[in-house]
């Protein structure tokens, strides 16, 4: 019999639990297991593979703030700790950072940001105010945003990294189309990170970007995990199989997780979310049994007839 758990069942399973801001949901008996950690290929770092990514959810900073603290707050309880963020996301990065003061959380967080203009002097200006609206330093991450100005804004940050105001450089895409220029970027230049759009329904990562940040020792994390929500469109009402138990997955949120966090070359993915249960049901997808090759291929043809 087919076990028909969506995100939605999830949800009501757990909603009950994420009442108090810093007291995060229990997972059930059998997956209180450690979320998984990967290394940072430049520096050994381990980090945690599920993040926490801001795009559309904290853009606004008059939106209802106790629901986003409790997505932070269930994030560090259940073993996470990258956020990313952007000056190019509205507020983000100012909700960010009043988060995690008011929840004394800068200590147990990784703080990703970008730059996103053209100029040295223009990026430096937005990155200075991206240190002063986050609150912390050094800040653990900027990454140059869609290549802009990418040369002239990898040189100050190497620069920062170097007088200790970050501790890590990145570049970043979003867009399937300009994974070859990021390839060609990885491999002119020495970054720690690159950012890029990887998932059941966008895998062309696999063919350039992934193997080149292997080859030059770059760590991988994951934007459009869920293809910006079309995954769900696409098993809205459909059961998960049976077989997904193997890889201890509840959830289509699990399942989609859990094919990117297999790939060895993958550091972190960064799925976004308004909603503390949801934060918990994508922490589930770095815990307990991963699939093989054999397994990811299969994930692959059940998504594509669909």
């Amino acid at each position: 019999m087919s076990r028909d758990i969506s995100r939605r069942d999830a949800a009501r399973l757990i909603a009950g639990t994420t009442a108090s801001l810093l007291v995060a949901p229990t997972l059930p008996a059998q997956e209180k297991r450690t979320l998984l950690q990967r290394a940072i290929p430049s520096s050994g770092e381990m980090l945690p593979v599920i993040g926490f990514g801001t795009s559309r959810i904290f853009n606004n900073a008059s939106s209802e703030r106790e629901p986003l603290e409790q997505v932070v707050a269930t994030l560090v309880k259940l073993g996470g700790k990258l956020i990313d963020t952007a000056p190019a996301y509205g507020q983000s990065e100012m909700v960010t950072g009043e988060i995690a003061t008011k929840l004394k959380l800068h200590d147990k967080l990784f703080v990703a940001t970008k730059v996103n203009t053209t100029g040295k002097t223009e990026g430096i200006q937005q990155m200075e105010r991206s240190l002063e609206l986050l609150g912390k330093k050094p800040l653990d991450l900027i990454q140059v945003h869609s290549l802009a100005d990418w040369e002239v804004q990898l040189a100050t940050l190497q620069e920062w990294k170097k007088q200790g105001r970050i501790r890590y450089t990145g570049i970043t895409h979003s867009t399937t189309s300009q994974q070859e220029e990021v390839a060609r970027v990885l491999q002119k230049e020495r970054v720690d990170f690159v950012q890029i759009n990887y998932s059941l329904m966008e895998r062309e990562a696999d063919e350039r970007v992934l193997p080149v940040a292997k080859e030059r020792g770059v760590a991988v994390m994951v934007n459009r995990p869920f293809g910006r929500g079309d995954l769900f469109a696409r098993v809205r009402g459909k059961p998960l199989p049976d077989w997904a138990a193997e890889i201890d997955c509840k959830s289509w949120a699990q399942f989609f997780l859990k094919w990117i966090i297999a790939h060895p070359d993958v550091t972190c993915a960064i799925p976004a979310t308004s909603k503390p249960h949801h934060m918990e049901d994508n922490i589930g997808g770095g815990i307990g049994r991963l699939p093989d090759a054999k397994m990811r291929q299969r994930m692959v043809e059940l998504v594509s007839t669909l």
